[in-house]
């Protein structure tokens, strides 16, 4: 007999958190895996059953949607702001795994995915064709790592290279402009002014930057 098993997952960046149900209810195995690929297919290959997953819409579903579709028996993303019932009682990111396999196995959520996927991929074909039309990507794809999107998006961000008058306002522009502390620079030495011998110390990146150009260049490294 095939036992049906409910899946429950609360997603983020770093981790996710897993509850998995029987059909009556029982919780059976809570755990928190990396967002990684192999571990979450190494995960979900251990669970023997009828697997039915379900997670929230966010910036991980459509990539966890292909990674999980051919392991489960059902897979459903569902809109987290249709979810009043997580927003009751106590809040963690297990109690939300459970919740959300209990949801799941009373039928109460319903599969969203389809439609975000559509909007995804109208959106993407809008970025690209619009970004085609700028001499520039050409030039930042020449660039390693930099794909259609990422050139698309630092059109966006930029807007224009000549607002900034030096590559160095680019660069601070972008986070990546190196922050330096300086203090007692001088000093008298028998009577004469000296510049101290002191480094300067450095201090890493600059805080106050384009946090998404940041983010675009980081993902490149």
């Amino acid at each position: 007999m095939t036992v049906k098993k409910y899946i429950g997952m609360d997603v983020h960046q770093e981790t996710i958190s897993i509850a998995v149900m029987t059909a009556d209810g029982k919780l059976v195995m809570e755990s928190i895996v990396e967002t990684k690929a192999s571990t979450i297919l190494q995960f979900v290959q251990g669970l023997h059953g009828d697997l039915h997953v379900t997670l929230e819409e966010g910036t991980w579903a459509a990539w966890l949607y292909d990674l999980l579709k051919p392991h489960v028996t059902e897979l459903v993303v569902c809109d987290p702001r249709k979810n009043a019932l997580l927003k009751e009682g106590n809040k963690s990111d297990k109690i939300d795994a459970r919740k959300l396999a209990d949801l799941l196995r009373g039928g109460y959520l319903r599969s969203v995915h389809h439609a975000v996927r559509t909007l995804r991929q109208a959106v993407r074909r809008d970025l690209l064709a619009e970004s085609r039309k700028h001499g520039a990507t050409k030039l930042l794809r020449q660039i390693p790592y930099i794909g259609p999107i990422r050139a698309a998006l630092l059109i966006a961000l930029i807007q224009t290279p000549h607002r900034f008058r030096t590559k160095r306002q680019l660069w601070t522009y972008s986070g990546l402009a190196i922050e330096t502390r300086d203090s007692a620079q001088y000093r008298y030495v028998a009577g004469q002014l000296q510049r101290s011998k002191k480094p300067q110390q450095l201090r890493g990146l600059n805080e106050n930057h384009n946090h998404d150009m940041k983010a675009i260049f980081k993902s490149v490294i």
